[in-house]
């Protein structure tokens, strides 16, 4: 008996109702299963884990797991949100990247707290290192090096995994991470190969398998840029770029880090650069028709940038350390897909880079991923019961996009086996939830990429307020221990009291006009509000503490996480209270539950574009109806006229 008739009989037996137990290839048997260990594979075990689920997470290669391929960095605008987010939740890369980080920055601080982001370099060695053990260490965690290659789905509903070696693990619930692996192809210039990233061998055949119980795939594509040696770069001729000198931690259970900071490095490209680039469009993967998969608008690579955007004279470009035992360097802003000499070419007219010595080339890279349209706001796969997909194979881009999805996809798993209502966050709870709305309600036509300004509520979203809004939730479904959660409930107090108290004490116009004169702001003739000096401009809280402490007046110890929020929840209390008033117009639509088996096609007066929109997404809510693209405003009205005459003749009867 060959290795396919082997699995078809397997999978009979399943059907069939035989017992599994008795099948020489059964392997084990979990609640859940997640395939791919990657940014995404990783939250998503720990999260079922740590909600008490016997977990099974797989990866091609244990060596792989948390692996950067790509920019060695957490954080950065929006993405830094998400971060905050994941920690607040439970979930580990803010604990990971504050464990592994050598250089921490603060993004947009010129702007207002809303779009302050979060970003770290990762010695990316360490940052899969302290990853793999915090899984080796989990109770309910175990790891496993294979490849999948089937899932075993009976009567719509996902029973278990097929490894390539033919052996079969049963799960209540399977989780698909797959990343950039699944039938992943390299492109360098007119060189192409089958691959996953960094040269790790592609997962082939599950594609196929999937395509099999009527999953849609399709392709997409991304780029990583060349990396060099450090020795081989002439560093003044590039602007240093070194870490903020007050470390911020993207942790909530880190009030403070310390740490010795390494730099980055500013450059540029130039004419010379683009003109070798533009003689070369011909040799170029992407240029040459040789790559199917659609790539990331705003992560295009060199050539593509040199193309669109020609009136640019410039184009910056970071080198970037990967670790500390490493010398290889990262060269930000710079994929491509040319032939390695003209990757050569250009990349030593930059300015530091005259000298370099190439480790790995820049290459393009096609992968296999879903329309994530067929996922329902859960990530569990409409047409397969218990079958839930995150990270980059619902078509996002990003480590942390990835992450973010992976924490939801386990908790939301976990609560399915325990048949209990799944987590959605709302666009006015969580980036999170902005993310998985955007997926899941509009899709996405390119690699989809989290940016401040898709959140229609940012100021309510900050980074400081993350745990404010979500480690309740995590708290109550399981997942954050008590320790943290106890943490939480001791900033929340703290931050709460002190609001309070700068909203009720004065200080004396002698003491207010120190303040006012450092700043530039207008002297005050009387007595002062605390909380109304903190509204001025450029007045931080940390500036009003260090003049009232050279007064000898008592003022309250509080740590940074809880300094931010109480500064930024009283400087912009009126903006906050408008976003607020907004978000309960937009919660009267989220409340309207929407059945997700109504038959939108026999609704009157519905247009048939929407309908067809409708019964393909099945929304959860009037509000995410009136976020599908092809749903008008008048067809929101005809659905509110419906709901209203269906729960009238309800209550008639």
């Amino acid at each position: 008996m060959n290795k396919s008739d082997s699995v078809l009989e397997n999978k009979v037996n399943i059907a069939n109702k035989t017992s599994i137990e008795k099948e020489k290839n059964l392997m084990g048997k979990f609640d859940v299963i997640v395939v791919g260990a990657g940014h995404a594979g990783c939250e998503a075990a720990l999260a079922s884990a740590r909600m008490g689920l016997k977990t099974c997470l797989f990866s091609m290669n244990l060596e792989a797991i948390a692996m950067m391929p790509c920019n060695p960095s957490i954080g950065g605008t929006g993405k830094g949100h998400l971060v905050r987010e994941i920690d607040a939740l439970g979930g580990e890369m803010g604990i990971n990247i504050d464990k592994s980080f050598i250089q921490s920055r603060m993004l947009n601080t010129s702007k207002g707290p809303a779009v302050h982001s979060l970003r770290a370099q990762a010695d990316k060695a360490l940052y899969h290192t302290e990853m793999k053990k915090t899984l080796e260490k989990q109770k309910n965690l175990f790891l496993k090096q294979a490849e999948i290659v089937e899932l075993i789905v009976t009567e719509g509903t996902v029973r278990g995994v097929v490894t390539q070696t033919n052996c079969i693990y049963e799960g209540k619930a399977v989780i698909l991470c797959t990343g950039t692996f699944l039938r992943g192809k390299i492109f360098i210039g007119n060189s192409s190969y089958f691959s996953g990233p960094n040269g790790l061998s592609p997962s082939m055949l599950l594609a196929d398998n999937l395509k099999k119980y009527g999953i849609s795939m399709r392709r997409f594509k991304t780029g990583t840029p060349a990396r060099c040696l450090s020795s081989s770069l002439n560093f003044e001729n590039m602007s240093e770029q070194k870490g903020d000198e007050e470390i911020v931690p993207f942790s909530f259970m880190n009030d403070s880090l310390e740490k010795n900071q390494i730099s980055c490095w500013l450059t540029y490209t130039n004419e010379k650069t683009h003109d070798i680039i533009r003689r070369n469009f011909h040799r170029s993967a992407l240029f040459g028709g040789e790559i199917e998969g659609i790539g990331a608008r705003y992560c295009p690579s060199i050539e593509d940038k040199v193309n669109r955007f020609s009136d640019k004279p410039r184009h910056q470009t970071f080198i970037e350390p990967e670790g500390l035992d490493t010398e290889e360097m990262y060269i930000q802003g710079m994929s491509s897909s040319l032939p390695e000499d003209v990757q050569y070419d250009f990349y030593k007219t930059i300015p530091g880079l005259e000298d370099l010595i190439i480790t790995r080339p820049a290459y393009a890279i096609e992968y296999d991923c879903i329309d994530p349209i067929e996922l329902k706001p859960s990530l569990e796969h409409m047409k397969i019961n218990g079958l839930f997909c995150a990270g980059q194979f619902n078509g996002s881009s990003g480590y942390e996009e990835a992450a973010a999805q992976g924490l939801l996809a386990g908790i939301n798993a976990s609560l399915l086996v325990k048949e209990k209502n799944p987590l959605v966050l709302k666009r006015n709870e969580a980036y999170i939830g902005v993310l998985i709305d955007d997926l899941v309600t509009k899709g996405t036509n390119e690699p989809y990429r989290i940016m401040t300004s898709r959140a229609e509520y940012r100021l309510v979203l900050r980074q400081d307020n993350a745990d404010t809004r979500l480690t309740e939730l995590g708290y109550q479904i399981g997942l954050v221990s008590r320790e943290r959660y106890e943490k939480y409930l001791q900033k929340k107090h703290n931050v709460e009291l002190e609001i309070k108290r700068l909203e009720n004490t004065s200080i004396k116009p002698e003491i207010a006009n120190k303040i006012m004169e450092k700043t530039g702001n207008a002297p005050v003739s009387g007595s002062i509000l605390l909380s109304e000096l903190l509204k001025r401009p450029k007045i931080t809280y940390e500036l009003i503490a260090s003049i009232i402490d050279e007064n000898n007046i008592e003022w309250p110890k509080l740590t940074r996480h809880e300094k931010m929020e109480v500064e930024v929840s009283i400087k912009y209390a009126g903006y906050i209270n408008k976003q607020l008033a907004q978000v309960e117009r937009f919660k009267k639509l989220e409340n309207k539950s929407l059945d997700m088996n109504i038959d939108y096609s026999k609704i009157k007066g519905l247009r048939i574009e929407a309908a067809q929109k409708l019964d393909a997404i099945k929304p959860i809510s009037l509000g995410q109806a009136s976020r599908i693209s092809g749903v008008s405003p008048a067809d929101i009205n005809v659905l509110l006229i419906w709901l209203s005459k269906k729960r009238r003749t309800k209550n008639e009867k």
